[in-house]
């Protein structure tokens, strides 16, 4: 097959987000319900201290290739479709990026649906009704918000609402809850609190992958908003201090409320808390930045996949069917959906950092070829590693071993293209 043309990377003029800007982004995307829901779901499989120390590895790990992922998308000027491309071939790479658009739609979907929970949570403790059709007014109110942002500038997104208005009163709420929830704790006794056993269904490895595995959902983003950094440096550290600083930040706290409140449900557990209302409103208002940042990056993947479409047009029509989706999705269904992501895209990644230089070398040449072999392998005995260390090794966890392999083999195959 010929090989397909690469279009021009971001113009220098374009690319205006520092250090503030990257960090500002990341931490109010690492900030989120669905975080803290994650961070309740580790236990009581495992008690406190392993809890702890399964959320500062997957943390660390996780925004770590997060940002080596961005740095490439700074230094190289391309989006994640694009980079997805180069790594694994014009044709093949279509994939890739195919299934990250699906994931967006789910991940837009997930929001919307958190969002609404938590606001009809707050509608009926304002009103004391509990009435059915607030959780279709609140579906179709965040959705509708949601697509009225898609109409607006991604970069004046970020900069003036995010770092000026958005991030400080996310800021104080987590501030408000943590401080809440420390003294609950404190009430109750820290002795007790990490003496408290696990029931032992979650191993210690099994909980760093479903920490691991928020920060790997982004990573099919990351580079789309990396690309607008105005230097290397300030990208990575920006994406990795505002990205670690949230999820770590997200994961305990998600922990403390569900061992403090007499609910296993974490939006009636924060509502629970004194002036638990008012931060939750404010928490839910941050999510949106979260849903558009899913529907942006679906509208910029498809480019590569559909032709003929403005980007804003894109992003609306992904939004309408994340909209439709949410009507009927169940948050329970979280979990395995998360862990189906982290398997495709924990190997994914590993190839692309194994072939870092590679790919951006490639970057700057004028075409690529239709798909690269060596690559392709080494991502599929990832994506098979991942599956059977879940399904033979359970306590060995499944993401670590499957970023290895894929990284391993993606090192010392050949590159052979067609």
């Amino acid at each position: 097959m010929a090989d397909v043309k690469l279009s021009s990377p971001i113009a220098s003029a374009d690319r205006v987000f520092g250090f503030r800007d990257q960090s500002s982004l990341w931490f109010s995307i690492g900030v989120g319900l669905l975080v803290m829901q994650i961070g309740a779901y580790l236990v009581p499989g495992l008690n406190p201290k392993m809890a702890a120390l399964a959320i500062i590895v997957g943390s660390v790990v996780g925004a770590a290739i997060l940002a080596f992922t961005a740095r490439l998308g700074q230094e190289t000027g391309r989006s994640s479709g694009e980079l997805i491309q180069i790594a694994f071939g014009s044709r093949f790479g279509q994939l890739p990026v195919l299934l990250n658009v699906i994931q967006l739609i789910g991940w837009g979907a997930f929001e919307i649906a958190i969002m609404r929970d938590s606001s009809t949570a707050v509608l009926k403790q304002w009103t004391g009704v509990d009435n059915a059709i607030f959780p279709i007014a609140t579906t179709v109110l965040w959705g509708g918000i949601l697509l009225l942002l898609m109409l607006g500038s991604m970069t004046s997104l970020v900069r003036k609402f995010l770092s000026r208005i958005g991030l400080p009163l996310v800021v104080l709420s987590l501030l408000w809850l943590t401080y809440y929830f420390i003294g609950a704790t404190g009430q109750k006794g820290w002795a007790g609190f990490w003496a408290t056993e696990g029931t032992g269904e979650t191993s210690f490895l099994s909980a760093v992958d479903l920490v691991i595995a928020m920060p790997v959902s982004w990573l099919p983003l990351v580079a789309d908003y990396a690309r607008y950094g105005r230097t290397a440096s300030g990208t990575t550290s920006g994406t990795f201090f505002g990205y670690v600083i949230a999820n770590l930040w997200c994961y305990a706290l998600g922990v403390l409320v569900i061992m403090n409140q007499p609910s296993e449900d974490l939006v009636t557990g924060l509502l629970l808390a004194q002036f638990g209302l008012i931060a939750l409103s404010l928490i839910v208002l941050d999510e949106l930045d979260n849903a558009y940042g899913d529907l942006h990056s679906g509208a910029v993947s498809t480019q590569s996949l559909f032709s003929g479409l403005s980007l804003v047009t894109r992003g609306l029509i992904l939004g309408a069917i994340s909209i439709v989706v949410a009507s009927v999705i169940d948050m329970h269904a979280i979990e395995p959906f998360l862990l189906m992501l982290s398997s495709i895209f924990v190997p994914l990644f590993g190839v692309m950092l194994a072939r870092y230089q590679s790919i951006k070398a490639a970057s700057a040449a004028a075409s690529i070829p239709s798909i690269q072999f060596g690559a392709t392998a080494a991502w599929i005995v990832g994506i098979a590693t991942y599956h059977a260390t879940a399904q033979w090794l359970p306590d060995t966890g499944s993401a670590l071993p499957s970023l290895a392999i894929a990284f391993i083999l993606a090192k010392i195959l050949p590159s052979h293209q067609a």
